[in-house]
């Protein structure tokens, strides 16, 4: 068997609490078995809690391929019991933004999605880590966990992308610029901001925010739209969403393997999606954790 080669036996898992899981669950259930991938256990988990314990089963089980299907925030809070495993990491895109999905080119639709499990490849990526936490994709602080921490759900559910917009803006006129400081060990920059981005990949939210982020580049990057104005951070998000000429003004981008971020006041942190850190806090690459699926 080639080496980049994927399994054809897996254990499906799926988040029906993310916006489209408790929708698309049977289908993608089917729709798997009828290309061939023969389900060793497939389950409904309605609890998000108890999707990392559910995953970490399947492998301790010796599922060769755990396909997980939620939300960039579900994929982040499971991915950390696939490292140092044998076991290739599948993804059924089923949440808003679906930026892991998009930086691995995986369709959004599920059948694009299964077609990629079972006619794909295995692709080596890196992992980001928060304080020894991995996550996939991304990670932030400033406006965007304010927004992820309240947007209410159902709100996320039905509109989408567009439900965050409409919920930025309320939580923006209670949001202030905040002093940062990034060390990588060799120098410390300070400097105002209202939002940082800590990227394995280059979509967060969504949008593409960085042209030098990649999932195997061995380097984490660190991305600080820098000043004090809302103004300036909204048309930031702007400038990349339309990828405008002078996308990257209104930022200043770091690359490397390791960072200490500190700001004054603290700020919460949202790994994909999930408010479940804050500042100080030590952020890293881990090179070459895990094996994906990716369309060949």
């Amino acid at each position: 068997m080639e080496t980049n080669s994927l399994p054809r036996e897996a254990a499906l898992i799926v988040n029906v609490h993310s916006r489209k899981g408790e929708a698309l669950f049977e289908q993608a259930r089917e729709k798997l078995e009828a290309a061939g991938i023969r389900l060793t256990a497939a389950h409904a988990v309605r609890d998000p809690a108890r999707l990392q314990e559910t995953v970490r089963q399947a492998v301790s089980c010796g599922a060769p391929m755990v396909i997980v299907g939620g939300g960039d925030g579900s994929l982040s809070g499971t991915v950390d019991e696939l490292v140092g495993k044998n076991c290739v990491f599948g993804v059924l895109p089923l949440g808003t933004a679906n930026s892991f999905a998009r930086t691995l080119g995986i369709g959004l639709d599920l059948d694009s999605a299964v077609e990629t499990i079972a006619n794909g490849r295995r692709r080596r990526i890196d992992l980001g880590m928060i304080d020894g936490d991995y996550f996939v994709n991304a990670a932030s602080l400033g406006l965007s966990p304010m927004i992820g921490e309240t947007v209410p759900h159902k709100l996320k559910r039905y509109l989408g992308r567009v439900g965050y917009l409409l919920w930025a803006v309320k939580c923006s006129a209670g949001f202030r610029a905040f002093r940062l400081t990034i060390d990588d060990g060799k120098a410390k920059r300070r400097m105002w901001s209202t939002e940082v981005r800590i990227l394995n990949g280059p979509y967060h939210g969504g949008v593409e925010l960085s042209d030098r982020a990649d999932v195997d580049s061995g380097e984490i990057v660190i991305q600080a739209v820098v000043g004090r104005s809302h103004a300036r951070l909204a048309w930031d998000w702007y400038a990349k969403f339309f990828k405008l000429r002078d996308r990257d003004a209104r930022t200043e981008e770091y690359r490397g393997q390791s960072f200490r971020i500190e700001t004054r006041p603290r700020q919460r942190i949202s790994i994909d999606g999930e408010v479940v850190a804050r500042t100080p806090a030590t952020v890293k690459i881990a090179p070459g954790a895990i094996d994906v699926a990716v369309p060949r």
